[in-house]
């Protein structure tokens, strides 16, 4: 209160003061420019500055104010498309979800137009329309997806694969995601589905190319690694000789064959079922000889009672020098069922029928087997000892009856009348 007091003396003080000097001497302007002359006096000219500094002032505030209004309706505006946005968003996410194609293609496309992040919608709208066998406006949804987030381009071609893929259209498929690997090459996803695409093209060769990669970089479980290479490489080594010519030799054959099995990996040449498939083409192709080598050969490498048990099977060129072999594994290897079968085997093709019958008591007291007892029970009675066989085979019964169902016997219905 005191301050604005203060203030009305301070400016009825300099009123005064300035209508004494106004009153005392008007004061003389002259303001001339080529031939126009304006004459005012000092005080009016004062006067008209202040007047005019005012009205300049009070224009500029009123630009100022207008522009504001418009910026605030304008953010207004934008917040509210983006609420729009979202809520068709969600509710096209929503009917996605449940199944409900056209309305979520319809929601999400027009969401996609006002929204901060369009690439979501027009993917998720292209889901839709491909669930409706509408290829071309899934295709333009995928173009506007890449068009709107053009750095989003490894998520757009990986949505465009999958939706290749689920066409059938593996050859586009393939290229698309040929091209992502070059772009994304650490990307696990990728691998997954060029590992469905190899798969279906039926491309072992390809395939084998990549299981290491999908192995370096951890893109599947170990189980599911292990089933994809015995996959792969057992179609190889089939490849290898039932894609050739019919008239193709048996030598040429065989050397496809052989150049096959070099090229698969070092670890998989121990895998069972590899080398039993292997074995068996050998054979097909009147090379059991070679058969035989491989076996050996394998089997000092890594003992494996699969190989072991294969070796019994196969017939080298000298049944004696294979005989011989068998029984120097035998001298460490005292506890091994599959070895002992073998000697049986190797034994009846060197015509040692008695100690064939002792191999295959052996191999059955380490570890009864049908395989084993077939075998004894066949020698025996071939070497009319059928009581013998008919008691050995009743004391193993359940070994030729393993698996199968309690069910009521004969003698059990006759007791219980």
């Amino acid at each position: 209160m005191k301050k604005l007091f203060l203030l009305l003396l301070l400016f009825l003080a300099a009123g005064a003061w300035l209508g004494e000097k106004m009153i005392k001497d008007s004061g003389y302007v002259l303001v001339a420019y080529d031939q126009t002359t304006i004459e005012t006096s000092l005080w009016v000219l004062v006067v008209l500055c202040a007047v005019s500094f005012v009205i300049f002032h009070w224009l500029i505030n009123l630009l100022t104010r207008t522009r504001f209004p418009t910026a605030k309706l304008h953010a207004w505006k934008e917040h509210r498309n983006q609420r729009i946005s979202r809520r068709k968003t969600l509710k096209g996410l929503t009917l996605l979800s449940e199944g409900n194609w056209a309305q979520a293609q319809k929601q999400l496309a027009q969401a996609a137009e006002k929204s901060d992040l369009p690439l979501i919608n027009y993917l998720s709208a292209a889901r839709a329309a491909h669930e409706q066998n509408n290829d071309q406006a899934t295709d333009e949804l995928l173009q506007k997806a890449r068009s709107s987030t053009p750095e989003a381009e490894v998520t757009v071609a990986i949505t465009q694969a999958e939706i290749q893929l689920s066409r059938g259209q593996l050859e586009p498929c393939l290229a698309t995601l040929l091209r992502l690997r070059s772009l994304a090459p650490k990307n696990s996803y990728v691998m997954k589905l060029l590992k469905d695409v190899y798969l279906r093209l039926n491309d072992w060769k390809a395939l084998s190319k990549l299981i290491p990669v999908l192995r370096n970089h951890q893109a599947l479980k170990e189980e599911e690694l292990n089933d994809l290479s015995a996959q792969c490489y057992s179609h190889i080594l089939n490849d290898s000789v039932t894609n050739l010519p019919v008239e193709t030799s048996d030598e040429d054959r065989l050397h496809a064959l052989g150049k096959a099995w070099r090229e698969l990996p070092s670890d998989q040449m121990l895998k069972g079922g590899l080398v039993q498939q292997y074995t068996e083409l050998l054979v097909s192709l009147g090379a059991e000889s070679r058969a035989e080598q491989n076996l050996r050969e394998l089997i000092k490498k890594s003992w494996d009672e699969t190989l072991v048990n294969l070796y019994g099977r196969v017939s080298g060129d000298n049944p004696k020098k294979q005989l011989d072999q068998a029984r120097n594994w035998a001298k460490k290897r005292t506890e091994s069922p599959a070895l002992f079968l073998t000697l049986g085997r190797l034994s009846m093709r060197n015509q040692h029928w008695g100690q064939a019958v002792k191999y295959f008591e052996q191999s059955l007291d380490l570890n009864p087997s049908a395989e084993a007892l077939g075998e004894l029970t066949r020698l025996l009675r071939n070497l009319g000892e059928a009581d013998q066989a008919q008691t050995l085979l009743q004391q193993n019964i359940n070994l030729v009856t393993a698996g199968l169902p309690e069910l009521p016997m004969p003698e059990e219905a006759k007791a219980s009348t």
